[in-house]
C-alpha cells in the first residue's frame, strides 16, 4: 500500500474526528464543580451553593435554553452570579435570547449580574447602540436581577456574611494586543471597598471581574474569591498547558479556565457557555460552574 495514501487517510480521519469533536463541544455543556473552604465560615453551618455563569453570547441549549435552566435548577443554588457577556454587543444582534434566559433565573435564586465587555460597550456607546443596554438592564431588573456596575451587595446566610463586588472596566481595557495598567488601588476607587487591612472586612468577599488579564490587580485588592470569564477557555485547550489564546491576542494566558489557589485566595475562570467571532472549541467544553463554599 502506498505510504502517502496511508498518511493522507490518517490525516483525513484525524480532521474528521476533530471536526466532530468541535461540533459536539459547540452544542453541549458540562457542570464543573469546585469545593472551596474558608475560615470565615463555621464548618457546622454547612455549605453555600453558588452558580457562576459567563459568556453565554446568546447561545441556546434546547428550546428556550431549557436544558441549561434544568441544570441550574438541579444544582439548587443559594446564589447565582453572572460574569458578563450573556448577549452579543452588536447593533444588528438581538439580545432577546439572553434577556429571556436571564430573567427566568430569579425564580430559582438571587441573581447578581456584573457586566462583560459586550454589555460595557453597549452602555458606553449610546450614539451607536442607542438605548439598547438601558432597555436590557431595565427588563432584567424588573424580573429581580441585581446589576453590580462597580457596586457591591452584602448578603447574609444565617451567620455567614458574603460581600459581592461587580467590577466594570472601560471598553478600552479590552483592546487587541494591548494591556492597560490596573492596580488594586483602582479597584478600591471603583468599588469603594478597601480590603488591605487584616480583619477589616469580616464578610467573605467575591469579586466578579470579567477579564482575567488584570488578575494581579484583583489579587492585590484582596478578594477572597475572584470569578472571571472572557477567554472562552482559550478556544483550544492543550492538556496540562491550558488555553491557547485570549480575545486580546495574547498566547497561553496564565488563567484561562480553571480553579487555582493563590495563597489564601481562590481564582476561578470560567470557560464560558458560548462563543463569539471565532466559533471554535476543542478540548474545551462550555461550562456552568457550581461552587460549594464551606467553612473550615
Amino acid at each position: 500500500m502506498n505510504i502517502l495514501f496511508v498518511v493522507i487517510m490518517i490525516l483525513l480521519a484525524a480532521a474528521a474526528l476533530t471536526g466532530a469533536e468541535i461540533y459536539r463541544e459547540l452544542h453541549t455543556f458540562r457542570v464543573t464543580r469546585y469545593q472551596v473552604a474558608t475560615e470565615k465560615f463555621k464548618k457546622a453551618e454547612g455549605s453555600l451553593k453558588i452558580l457562576f455563569l459567563s459568556d453565554l453570547h446568546n447561545r441556546t441549549y434546547g428550546r428556550n435554553n431549557q436544558r441549561l435552566l434544568e441544570a441550574i435548577k438541579k444544582e439548587e443554588p443559594d446564589l447565582i452570579l453572572i460574569g458578563g457577556d450573556m448577549l452579543v454587543g452588536r447593533k444588528e444582534a438581538s439580545f432577546d435570547t439572553a434577556l429571556d434566559f436571564v430573567r427566568k433565573l430569579p425564580e430559582i435564586s438571587t441573581v447578581l449580574y456584573a457586566n462583560g465587555n459586550h454589555e460595557q460597550r453597549m452602555q458606553e456607546n449610546t450614539e451607536y447602540y442607542g438605548t439598547a443596554y438601558q432597555e436590557y438592564k431595565h427588563s432584567q431588573e424588573e424580573s429581580g436581577v441585581i446589576f453590580l456596575e462597580n457596586k457591591t451587595c452584602r448578603l447574609t446566610f444565617g451567620s455567614r456574611k458574603v460581600l459581592i463586588c461587580g467590577l466594570s472596566l472601560a471598553s478600552s481595557t479590552y483592546r487587541k494586543f494591548k494591556k492597560d495598567i490596573i492596580t488594586g488601588k483602582d479597584l478600591e476607587e471603583r468599588t469603594g471597598i478597601s480590603l488591605t487591612d487584616d480583619g477589616k472586612e469580616p464578610a467573605y468577599t467575591i469579586l466578579l471581574a470579567h477579564n482575567p488579564a488584570y488578575m494581579e490587580a484583583y489579587l492585590e485588592w484582596g478578594a477572597d474569591m475572584i470569578l472571571s470569564g472572557h477567554l472562552h477557555g482559550g478556544l483550544v485547550r492543550i492538556p496540562w498547558i491550558g488555553g491557547i489564546v485570549t480575545p486580546q491576542g495574547f498566547l497561553f494566558p496564565k488563567y484561562s479556565g480553571e480553579m487555582t489557589q493563590e495563597g489564601g485566595q481562590t481564582v476561578i475562570v470560567s470557560r464560558g457557555l458560548g462563543t463569539h467571532t471565532l466559533n471554535i472549541r476543542l478540548f474545551n467544553t462550555p461550562e456552568l460552574i457550581s461552587i460549594q463554599l464551606e467553612g473550615k
